[in-house]
């Protein structure tokens, strides 16, 4: 089989997962019976998908019901049950964004076999004032799940898995590792992944959403530097190092976070980057200033384009200031 679609199960229903199944059920030009397969894990939920619905579709599918373990866990558990040639993770409420979006992933596979594909993916969400529905273009994203496909064997020969530990912001996590463990990687414009809007998606509609959970990025930043010093790839955990020590601070100067409604989370935010830091000063030390200066260029460019206010402080200063919530 060249390619299963891992998919895990919570609290979704027959309904919810329909548009997702029902989408690869009209894929063009690709031999469903043969070629393509679906894997399901129940993540330890009392909300199981009826048997007579999962015969209905035109392909193989596994279901399997097992202990809770998580997001992160039960995508594991997914990819244990896989034996295809390639991988693509898909969450339950989403769906393929048109009828050929197979096809492209099987031509590149068959134009010059990958370790990984990114795909741009199309965001459905709704206009903050109208609420009307709209459209939106992601590329070269390292953040979502969607639209990615991995050689099954790279993953499993490279020890590549989702980190059990981390439930929020937790694709990152695992974006970057396939990203950067190998120099076969692909990138296809045409996007085929829909990431669908639903009403009870807490991380879409709920406008405090990065602020309650900018510690759990932080863990996430922590558990991939922690991996990429264990398999001994210095050189990487400095960049990602250096990566968050100047997002968190350029973050810190988006209105929202200086606002002194949000301070509660502002100041949980600097408490645990100032852990994070104590931790990660080292490393900080090692990365030349020039370096750190076309990170802080590359970073303080996109949040300016996100509403970043003028910076407040210096980071020096920024830096002196958290350091004081951690003893030594």
């Amino acid at each position: 089989m060249k390619l299963q679609i891992l998919i895990p199960q919570y609290k979704e229903t027959d309904e919810i997962i329909k548009p997702l199944l029902d989408s690869i059920a009209i894929q063009q030009s690709v031999d469903l019976k043969n070629e393509v397969g679906v894997i399901i894990v129940n993540d330890g939920s009392d909300v199981y998908l009826t048997d007579e619905f999962l015969a209905s579709y035109p392909f193989k599918i596994e279901y399997y019901k097992e202990e809770h373990r998580g997001v992160s866990g039960t995508r594991n558990s997914c990819m244990d049950h896989s034996t295809a040639d390639y991988v693509m993770f898909c969450d339950a409420d989403d769906m393929f964004y048109n009828a050929c979006g197979l096809y492209i992933v099987f031509r590149e596979m068959d134009k010059d076999p990958f370790d990984s594909l990114i795909s741009n993916f199309t965001e459905e969400t709704r206009h903050p004032e109208t609420h009307e529905i709209v459209y939106a273009n992601h590329e070269m994203d390292s953040t979502f799940v969607h639209g990615k496909v991995h050689r099954r064997q790279y993953l499993i020969d490279n020890n590549i898995r989702w980190n059990q530990s981390l439930t929020i912001h937790e694709d990152s996590y695992f974006n970057i590792l396939t990203q950067r463990l190998s120099d076969n990687v692909k990138y296809s414009p045409m996007p085929f992944y829909l990431w669908k809007w639903r009403d009870e998606s807490v991380c879409r509609h709920d406008p405090k959403y990065i602020l309650k959970t900018y510690n759990n990025m932080i863990d996430s930043n922590d558990a991939l530097v922690d991996e990429f010093i264990k398999r001994g790839k210095m050189d990487e955990a400095k960049f990602y190092v250096v990566f968050i020590v100047f997002e968190a601070y350029y973050m810190m100067n988006k209105p929202e976070w200086i606002n002194q409604e949000n301070k509660e989370y502002r100041d949980a935010t600097e408490l645990r980057f100032a852990k994070y830091y104590k931790k990660r000063k080292p490393l900080w030390d090692e990365v030349p200033i020039e370096e750190k200066m076309v990170a802080s260029n590359n970073v303080r460019t996109r949040l300016v384009c996100e509403g970043m206010l003028m910076e407040e402080i210096t980071i020096e200063d920024w830096l002196d200031k958290v350091t004081t919530y951690v003893k030594d």
